[in-house]
């Protein structure tokens, strides 16, 4: 996981507790980045760069990656929120 800041962007412990979890989720059902990529009609460099933190997932890209993976969007949003802090 990417530990240093990028140029514009902010990265919290959170969110690269966010990112693991998809990445974990991906590797749970299987796929590779390029699978993924593929089933989301996306380049596979849309997937290295967010897991990677070098993009930010906006809420409807979560929810389809969330589809395409076949995990139910609330469950994981809990878990997301169960391990947010306080503040940021």
């Amino acid at each position: 996981m990417a530990d240093h800041i990028l140029a514009g962007t902010v990265h919290t412990e959170a969110y690269s507790k966010f990112l693991k979890a998809l990445v974990d989720l991906r590797c749970e059902v299987g796929l590779s980045q390029a699978q993924l990529a593929k089933k989301l009609g996306k380049p596979p460099s849309f997937i290295g760069k967010y897991e990677l933190g070098e993009r930010r997932l906006d809420v409807i890209e979560l929810l389809l990656i969330l589809k395409v993976l076949e995990r139910d969007s609330c469950s994981f949003i809990k878990v997301i929120d169960s391990q947010l802090p306080d503040r940021l």
